[in-house]
């Protein structure tokens, strides 16, 4: 797999040659590369999650997943006698994959997609009113597949939904024809209007009308009654924005859910005790749910098998052969450019 080829962190080339070997206190026996191209010398550890950790690599794999299965940070520090830093720096090293990855997935070609959007909450340092929190968390998944675009965390304000719409649209670059339905928040649709959209010209006077690009359409479920109000009846299912004329994607109402996504929120809960109600385990910033949140996208999406699907969700997708295991995680190069 090309995201697992060892290249010189100087000019990313893959010619080289093994330079000398040599044994780190594991026992494990490792290379240093000499590239052919600049001459550099370089360990196969470098610019790797792996790189400057002395801890056994298996006892590094039993924490990652245990936390991965629900255990705190503390709870894990406690079982496995290893420090809180310890454990953040193994969490910040292998969560910086994730931009690595992200890039590698959005360099595919899609035929067609279907993304679920959804909100879940959580509370950061302490008890605040929901709209005050740091803690909402954005997830855009692909339907049939369940790959994880985006997961990210933040006050749930105008920036926070224009970086969940910034992927889509970077999505939509490689995918011929893309759906996107959310759970009642219109600021999906209209902020993806605002970076995406074109202007169709029918030759007549006056201001020419703007639309989502072509065979892209988004819906909202209308949440809540309106038995009590009067006036016309709003439907349930809504276009927040107009669509393109040449779009050719039909829609039955009841494919217009995000119940494959609720199910992730549910096991998010589970699998992250900073996501857990009516406890004390929450994060205390939102830098280090991020740091949660990019691992847990990283297990989701490269490691785990979906529990519907029987498959790694980026080896559904197409954009992986076969998944990773957490050891070959760790020896994942981090270029400064990504070249998949």
């Amino acid at each position: 797999m090309m995201l697992q080829e060892i290249r010189c962190p100087q000019c990313h080339a893959l010619d080289k040659t093994k330079h000398m070997q040599y044994q780190v206190k594991s026992g494990e026996i490792r290379f240093i590369y000499a590239c052919k191209g600049c001459h550099n010398h370089f360990s196969e550890t470098k610019n790797t999650p792996l790189a400057g950790l002395r801890t056994n690599m298996d006892t590094i794999i039993k924490i990652m997943k245990s936390l991965n299965e629900g255990m705190s940070i503390n709870a894990t520090c406690r079982t496995f006698e290893v420090s809180r830093n310890t454990v953040r720096n193994w969490l910040d090293k292998l969560g910086s994959l994730k931009k690595t990855l992200l890039l590698y997935a959005q360099c595919q070609k899609f035929v067609s997609q279907i993304i679920e959007g959804d909100e879940l909450y959580t509370k950061v340092y302490k008890n605040t009113p929901q709209d005050e929190s740091q803690g909402w968390t954005i997830v855009l998944m692909e339907r049939a597949s369940r790959f994880i675009w985006h997961l990210k965390c933040g006050e749930k304000d105008h920036y926070l939904f224009m970086d969940a719409m910034g992927v889509v649209a970077q999505v939509i670059e490689t995918t011929q024809k893309l759906s996107l339905f959310t759970d009642g928040e219109r600021r999906y649709g209209n902020m993806l209007f605002e970076i995406c959209h074109e202007v169709i010209r029918t030759g007549k006077r006056g201001r020419p009308a703007k639309t989502l690009v072509e065979n892209v359409i988004v819906r909202v479920k209308n949440k809540g009654s309106q038995a009590h109000k009067k006036g016309p009846k709003r439907e349930k299912y809504q276009a927040p924005q107009p669509e393109h004329p040449a779009t050719t994607l039909a829609t039955e109402n009841h494919a217009i859910h995000a119940n494959h996504l609720e199910a992730f929120n549910s096991a998010l809960r589970r699998k992250l005790s900073c996501y857990r109600r009516r406890t004390n385990t929450y994060a205390k910033n939102t830098e280090r749910l991020q740091a949660r949140l990019n691992v847990q996208w990283i297990f989701h999406n490269f490691i785990c098998k979906h529990f519907t699907t029987k498959k790694v969700p980026a080896v559904a997708l197409g954009i992986v052969e076969k998944s990773f295991s957490i050891a070959q995680m760790f020896r994942m190069q981090v270029l400064s450019t990504a070249h998949p």
